[in-house]
């Protein structure tokens, strides 16, 4: 790797304020806050909305899509019609 040209990785926290989840972790994100962390150190924090400790897809609240029914609801309204190009 060439020197000086990549961004400086650094130990962040980021808060999740919908689940109120902090996890630890490097990033090259920055911040003027900090926050002491169960290490006893004092790290930049960063406040995000949405992470895997609340967002519906990991936490498995994600709701299914009945495509199938959707499918017949568009048949029976408009009908099918025969294969194009057969």
């Amino acid at each position: 790797m060439k020197p000086r040209i990549h961004p400086v990785s650094r130990p962040v926290v980021f808060r999740d304020r919908a689940a109120g989840v902090a996890f630890l972790t490097r990033s090259t994100a920055d911040s003027d806050r900090r926050v002491e962390w169960e290490d006893g150190a004092s790290y930049p924090v960063i406040d995000v909305e949405t992470s895997s400790a609340s967002h519906p897809f990991y936490t498995g609240t994600h709701r299914v899509l009945d495509t199938a029914g959707r499918i017949e609801q568009f048949r029976r309204r408009y009908g099918t019609t025969a294969p194009v190009g057969r």
